[in-house]
């Protein structure tokens, strides 16, 4: 008897763990066979993406390749282009500062380098070659003023409107260089129209006051003699400390003089 009560309970068991087994794999078949539930407030979103999931993973696809092409450019290419444009503009603003303004701007000398003799570029082909960048928009401006000082005035105007930068000192300096070189082609209006827009240019100390007073000048010439008059006293009260300011008072007598004012 003591053995038959020993048997019972272990059939007991194993008959209630198939059962339990059975149970349970009839439930998951009955849950897998539900449809899923979603959240209401994500319903139209979920339809929207399973409607629209290749055109979606399509288009982020191309947005990551666009972000991944900006971070190359915006931190690798562009900084070494810089760097190499920066190399190369150095031996073109030591000749310019000698005033060889033609080798300046064409180049072709033969310079000596840590890597050894080269042949440099000129203002105007780094202006070409690394346009793009920072340092080729700053070789623009000083193709330009080389062109103005070798009398090619309509090849600075050329230079000197592609530089975009805005420096607060070369900057005006660009736009009012477009001024001295319709000056010289005897585009009075014209001049006095980019004097006025480099005098307002970052306004300063040194820059305004120069173009100010070529402003009135060209003023002088066109025989505007209350304009002329207007900007010299500008000058005298806005600049006292300037150069243009110590000869002003000279300047001032003499239009209101031709002008009887």
């Amino acid at each position: 008897m003591a053995e038959i009560k020993e048997e019972n309970p272990v059939e007991n068991v194993e008959n209630n763990d198939n059962e339990n087994v059975e149970v349970e794999e009839e439930s998951s078949e009955e849950e897998s066979s539900k449809p899923k539930v979603i959240d209401p407030t994500l319903e139209g979103l979920q339809f929207f993406y399973e409607k629209h999931k290749k055109m979606i993973n399509y288009v982020g696809g191309s947005v990551a390749l666009v972000v991944g092409l900006f971070v190359f450019y915006k931190f690798y290419w562009l900084p070494d282009k810089e760097k190499e444009a920066a190399n190369e503009i150095f031996w073109a603003q030591t000749f310019f500062e000698r005033d060889s303004f033609n080798i300046a701007l064409k180049g072709g000398y033969m310079v000596r380098t840590s890597e050894g003799d080269k042949t440099m570029m000129g203002f105007e082909q780094v202006a070409d070659q690394y346009g793009i960048t920072a340092v080729g928009s700053l070789a623009n401006y000083y193709a330009g003023v080389c062109c103005l000082r070798t009398a090619q005035y309509e090849k600075a105007i050329e230079f000197l409107q592609k530089y975009d930068g805005n420096d607060m000192m070369v900057a005006p300096m660009a736009i009012g260089c477009i001024g001295d070189a319709n000056m010289e082609l005897n585009r009075t209006d014209e001049a006095l129209k980019y004097y006025l827009k480099a005098a307002d240019k970052n306004a300063n100390d040194f820059t305004t006051p120069v173009f100010l007073r070529k402003a009135a000048f060209a003023y002088e010439m066109k025989n505007n003699y209350q304009e002329a008059l207007n900007i010299y006293e500008r000058i005298k009260k806005e600049y006292t400390q300037s150069n243009e300011a110590r000869e002003v008072e000279k300047y001032i007598a003499k239009v209101k003089a031709l002008g009887n004012l």
